[in-house]
């Protein structure tokens, strides 16, 4: 049985944070990466490398503007036939200002990647939808 999940229950599903995959189109077509997120006011926060691709490619060149993504969390449970994802939309932003940066970096978001991981981005989520599947 599939059933729709309702906004309230796909943020109580995704808070408490832990990994999830990030898609955005880049210069050679869409990427989708793995990445350790967590919910800070309601926004998303993913921590990763100066330089990768998510810092190239989730740049609009405009000040203060967005690049639209997509976001997907999910769980399963394989012996019971069962699980549940939930798929995030919004637009992606560097944390720029070193009040933010500062901020961001007090949140305790740690990447499972290790090295350095000085970049955060923060995704404001415009559309959150979600499904479970139940036998």
């Amino acid at each position: 049985m599939l059933e729709k999940l309702d906004d309230e229950e796909c943020m109580r599903l995704i808070t408490p944070g832990g990994v999830g995959r990030v898609a955005f189109g880049c210069c050679t077509g869409v990427m989708i990466l793995p990445v350790n997120y967590m919910i800070v006011e309601g926004n998303l926060l993913i921590r990763t490398a100066l330089g990768g691709p998510m810092d190239e490619d989730l740049r609009s060149g405009v000040e203060g503007a967005d690049v639209m993504i997509a976001f997907e969390v999910d769980h399963i449970d394989d012996a019971a036939h069962e699980g549940w994802s939930v798929l995030v939309r919004g637009g992606a932003r560097h944390v720029s200002s070193d009040r933010d940066r500062a901020s961001a970096a007090a949140s305790g978001l740690e990447s499972w990647a290790g090295g350095e991981r000085d970049l955060f981005i923060r995704i404001l989520p415009v559309e959150i939808t979600g499904r479970r599947v139940k036998q």
